[in-house]
């Protein structure tokens, strides 16, 4: 009986903290999406199913697939970026890694927006990126890299890869260097032995990271604003215009929860991955 006070005393605070400002505000949100939107904006509350069929209008259903589309390749360049770095971490010396996480995590000294900012500086037509390439004589004139799905891409992949590059590490950290030594010793080349052995026991971390990097990407209002200079509206955009705009807050809870549940099943998914792959390990 002690035991569980001394528990429910130590998770008590962190479960208020997330009961006041995650749970209650989600709860909010699921009952405004079945009112209609008032005349002069807020609330009418007039019980309604209005607000997810418009959701379903192609019109906004072109916007959350380009969203999905877009998070989707920003998480497959994440993943081919950082599974590399992660794995050079991990085989260099101890002492070492320390250091090298550390370069990882340096660009989160500054803030998001001035990160973002500066990659407005180095796309643009007078950037750095073209002045570089005109000089060298690759390119006779400017490339359109601002402003577009491509900048866009490049902003998510930066601001979220390192998160990916320190789950994928953590995988292989705790591997056993003893496993890939056998499979070699079996007579098992080094590409079969990451292949066959390495790849599979980090799918947990690549899954975590992929997970990561495609929920906070199709829900970013500010890299599409910013780097796409608000010519491709994303889901996230969308919902802050609902609410801030328009003032249709009904319907922009509606988009808000069919986001939560695209990102619930995304969770959901990787637990039972990442169970399964408990599972075969105890086996």
């Amino acid at each position: 009986m002690q035991t569980r006070a001394n528990t429910l005393a130590f998770i008590g605070p962190g479960l208020g903290w997330l009961a006041l400002f995650m749970v209650i505000p989600c709860g909010i949100i699921f009952v405004y999406s079945f009112f209609e939107r008032g005349v002069y904006g807020g609330i009418d509350f007039i019980f309604t199913f209005d607000n997810f069929q418009r959701a379903i209008d192609p019109i906004y259903l072109n916007i959350l697939l380009t969203s999905g589309r877009i998070a989707g390749l920003a998480t497959i360049i994440a993943i081919v970026l950082a599974y590399p770095a992660a794995y050079a971490i991990s085989l260099a010396p101890r002492q070492r890694q320390p250091g090298y996480l550390f370069l990882v995590m340096l660009p989160f000294w500054s803030n998001y927006l001035i990160r973002t900012y500066a990659w407005i500086v180095m796309l643009n037509r007078e950037g750095l990126i073209n002045n570089a390439l005109e000089g060298l004589g690759v390119i006779n004139e400017p490339l359109p890299l601002l402003y577009n799905e491509f900048s866009i891409i490049t902003g998510l992949v930066y601001n979220y890869l390192p998160f990916v590059i320190l789950a994928i590490y953590s995988s292989l950290s705790r591997l056993n260097p003893e496993i890939r030594e056998a499979s070699e010793d079996l007579g098992a080349s080094s590409v079969r032995t990451f292949v066959r052995v390495t790849l599979p026991l980090t799918m947990p971390g690549v899954a975590a990271g992929a997970v990561f990097v495609f929920v906070l990407s199709i829900g970013n209002f500010i890299t599409p604003d910013l780097l796409g200079g608000g010519r491709l509206l994303m889901v996230g955009n969308l919902i802050y215009d609902q609410f801030l705009s328009a003032r249709d807050w009904p319907f922009g809870s509606a988009l808000s929860l069919i986001l939560i549940g695209i990102m619930m099943m995304l969770l959901f998914g990787q637990a039972v991955a990442v169970n399964r792959s408990m599972g075969a390990k105890r086996v």
